[in-house]
This record gives C-alpha cells, structure tokens and sequence, in this order.
C-alpha cells in the first residue's frame, strides 16, 4: 500500500533510512518502482511502502490537512502504534511542504514519531496541526512487554549432560548449566514512549528436566558442577539416576529437554508488574550398563 507522507524516515530492525533530495528537484516522471518523490527548497514529499500499513497516513497517526487532532492510529494487539510528539524547533520556513498550506503562526509543526510492530518499525515525519497535541497515554505494561521483546532470552546452556558423555545404569547424573545474560540472566533492557520509561530485569526462576525416561526433575537454581572429588555421590541441587538403559529408546538414546522459566519483573510509568516466559534446550543422551569383568 502506498503511504504519502512528509519529510518521512522509516527505521525498522534498528536500520535508518532518512530520505532526502537536491533543492529543486522532482522525481514526478521517473519510474523508481517504489512510489513517488516530489522535492523542493527544504523538504521532499514522498510515497512509500510501509509493511503491513493498510492505507491512510504513514504509521496511521495524526491526519494532516488541518485535521487538529493528535491521537494516534492503533489497529491492537502486538502491532499498535505508540506515537510521541515533539514540537520542532525551528519551525520550517513559510512555504514549506509540511506547512500543509497554512501559515507561520496559523498551528504548528510537530516531529510524530510512531513505532508499530513490538518496536521493530519506527516511522518518523514531520505533520502540522491546528492545536497541540494531546500525548498517547502509553499503557507501561506495552512498554514492558517491548522491552522484553529487545531482550535475547534462550534455553538453558546446558553443561551436563552431555550429548557425547558416558552415563551409565545406577550411578547419579549430576546436571547444570552454564550461565549468562541470555541462557540464565539477569538480562535487563528498557523501553521508552510518550515520555515514559520501563525498565525490565529477567532472570531463571527455575529449570525443568524431563529425563527422556518418564521422570521430571526441577531444579530452581542452575545445578552445581561435579569434581571428581564428589565420587559416586548425588547431586545437592540438581541431579537424577537412571534405572535402565537407553537402548530402547529411539537411536539408543534418551531426548531430554530443559526448559527454564523466565521470570520477568518490570516498573516504569507509576506502575510495575511481572511476566513469565519459558525457553527450551534439547539434548540426547546414552545410558550404558556398568560391566562387570570377573
């Protein structure tokens, strides 16, 4: 859909694309195969593609044409448009395209800057309106969710077991994992709007091992390292002992899957709150019988 708008910058995946042209051009009758570009003085009228734009304004934000208002446009959910407003400081100079045909002193020039799609796309333009704008009451809960959504949270690194480890029949399987910002946290980000700011901090509340032989175990810490010095002794934290081989199982080993829950805790806005996400790591791992040589 072909979107027209005003001194008009896309961002999205945190790449900028600012459009800009020579003074006195025009671009009116040369095919550029993505819409159409009309410059002058100080600015450039453009129309381009927006993704999943079906129509109207670029970002479906405050209309232009002396429309006076300020809200911004939001189809819900996770592809709701966030918009915030900055008044622009110099005004364009009179006959300037995002005058909109008015006058200096007859409104005002606004930066609108709208970000659509959980924070991956970021529109910015310049709009005249009659009266000024009335900010988006952000909900801080978004806010926080977009945060998240900047984060990197992964699936357990799983240290032990091991893929190409030897485990056998009876003797305890010590499990753990390695840790970091994105396998176990704490991983924190932050995301602002309407002159708002939430912060999120995410850690490992707890892992879950499913064994791959019926048996669940959970741990909530991320399991202690074996020494050779431990010996035969099971694990303090996190650990399971197998009561029979896998050599039933499919390619004679065991499918085990860790999966950690994120915990999420979050303020900013007067208001604070906590989310929940999991994440899963899978490995397989062969358990032998001890042989006995007499």
């Amino acid at each position: 859909m072909l979107t027209r708008g005003r001194g008009l910058a896309v961002t999205a995946l945190a790449a900028a694309a600012v459009l800009a042209a020579p003074a006195a051009s025009r671009a009116d009758d040369a095919p550029t195969g993505g819409g159409r570009s009309e410059c002058g003085l100080y600015n450039c009228e453009v129309e381009v593609e927006v993704p999943g734009q079906a129509g109207g304004q670029a970002g479906g934000s405050a209309s232009s044409g002396g429309s006076g208002g300020g809200s911004s446009g939001s189809d819900g959910g996770e592809h709701a448009n966030v918009c915030s407003y900055k008044l622009a400081d110099p005004q364009p100079p009179a006959g300037s395209l995002d005058w909109e045909g008015h006058e200096p002193g007859d409104g005002a020039v606004y930066e609108q800057s709208c970000t659509r799609s959980q924070g991956l796309l970021t529109i910015v333009r310049m709009v005249w309106l009659a009266d000024p704008p009335a900010q988006e009451t952000v909900d801080p809960a978004v806010l926080a969710q977009r945060a998240v959504d900047s984060m990197t949270l992964l699936g357990p690194d799983i240290a032990s077991p091991r893929a190409a480890g030897t485990y056998t029949v009876g003797v305890p399987m010590w499990m753990w994992v390695n840790q970091s910002a994105t396998t176990y946290g704490p991983n924190t980000a932050s995301a602002s709007a309407g002159g708002i700011t939430v912060t999120a901090v995410a850690k490992v509340s707890k892992i879950v091992w499913q064994m791959g032989d019926g048996a669940s175990v959970t741990c909530n810490g991320p399991g202690t390292a074996y020494q050779a010095s431990d010996g035969m002794a099971q694990s303090p934290t996190c650990g399971h002992v197998y009561s029979k081989t896998s050599a039933a199982a499919r390619n004679g080993k065991y499918p085990l899957t860790a999966t950690s829950t994120w915990t999420i805790d979050w303020q900013g806005g007067g208001a604070a709150g906590q989310l929940i996400q999991t994440r899963q790591t899978n490995v397989q791992v062969a358990i032998g019988e001890l042989q006995v040589v007499r």
